[in-house]
């Protein structure tokens, strides 16, 4: 059976004849030749793994402001344009997946906003740009018509997870490191893949796609608050001691927590959880019948750690204490700091 993967490839290596393409062609006058000219730079593509037909592409560019070709003009500093979005999803969520891939271009390369260009037409897009922060900021006038131009602030502290995102905030916050099974861990993590990870890892399915991704476990998850501060740490593969095995690979923000008993029943937890959790509904069902302690939380996947670190450093460098167990562990912020700074976590992702 196919699967749909998101590789970054040069565009010459890429069928503009696919019939993905046809509608981009009939939106935008000169399309082929614009394609064509970009050979040598390269998308994320989403394609099947088996035919290579096109299902998904995100062109992405950098520019130095201030932006003079939309009006009202984008003031000076480097932006990140997102110069051609289009993404049949297939109910799996694929368009969080690439919009986070955006956000983690602009947030390396320290750009001060993201931009996009789009008809008025693609009412699902501009739902869910305006779901992660882009604002209405003007339009652009070109052959092809007049097109919406929203744009994502990296510079403004919002005072909310989602429009901050993929920023957060540690000031004030409770900080934890939350436990996760290498048997789950990718599946709900991508960026997160780590190098000895099998290569079918990462599949195109909601869970994978989404940038809220729902934990469900036994641990007491209502100790974590909305806007609290979430390390994911990957606990032992049994391919060598946990020491050298175990690692923290990403963190997140929480959005809710909710135990079992907030359910009103079985199917109202499997709905909230579905589309999120690593779990089929067989295993939820199991989930929510066989335990009383079964809790969840929702959280936003702000960024893979640049450099993973292993439970050696956490416990000699970031100084976490080896007991109570790591399950779900407070860490001081001085200690999140700490842990931050050795991922080597772009300082444009922290707020303060």
């Amino acid at each position: 059976m196919s699967d749909r993967v998101l590789v970054y490839k040069a565009l010459g290596d890429v069928d503009v004849s696919d019939e993905f393409f046809d509608s981009l062609r009939d939106g935008y006058v000169g399309f082929d030749r614009w394609f064509a000219s970009k050979a040598a730079e390269k998308a994320y593509i989403l394609e099947d793994s088996i035919s290579n037909a096109v299902q998904g592409m995100l062109y992405i560019k950098i520019e130095e402001g201030p932006i003079q070709d939309i009006e009202p003009n984008l003031g000076p500093g480097r932006w990140l344009k997102v110069g051609t979005l289009k993404i049949n999803a297939a109910g799996t969520k694929a368009g969080e997946r690439v919009i986070k891939k955006a956000f983690d271009h602009a947030v390396a390369e320290e750009c001060v906003g993201v931009y996009v260009t789009v008809f008025a037409k693609h009412k699902e897009l501009i739902s869910l740009l305006e779901r992660y922060g882009f604002a209405l900021r003007g339009q652009k006038d070109s052959v092809s018509g007049v097109e919406c131009v929203f744009v994502k602030d990296l510079q403004t502290d919002h005072s909310d997870i989602r429009l901050n995102y993929p920023r957060l905030s540690l000031g004030g916050r409770k900080c934890w490191l939350l436990a996760i099974y290498p048997e789950y861990h990718t599946r709900l993590l991508p960026d997160s893949k780590l190098v000895t990870d099998p290569v079918d890892t990462v599949s195109d399915v909601s869970h994978t796609n989404t940038i809220e991704k729902i934990y469900v476990g036994k641990v007491a998850l209502s100790r974590v608050n909305a806007g609290d501060i979430v390390f994911m740490y990957r606990t032992c593969d049994k391919k060598g001691p946990a020491y050298f095995r175990s690692v923290a690979t990403s963190v997140c923000v929480a959005v809710e927590s909710k135990r079992k008993k907030d359910f009103e029943n079985e199917a109202e937890f499997i709905a909230y959880c579905k589309k999120h959790s690593v779990f089929e509904e067989v295993e939820l069902k199991t989930a929510y019948r066989t335990s009383a302690r079964t809790s969840t939380l929702r959280m936003l996947y702000n960024a893979a750690f640049e450099r993973r670190i292993i439970r050696k450093f956490l416990l000699e460098d970031v100084l976490i204490a080896e007991q109570p167990r790591w399950d779900l562990k407070e860490l001081s912020e001085e200690q999140a700091r700490r842990l931050l700074e050795l991922a080597e976590v772009p300082s444009g992702i922290i707020i303060d």
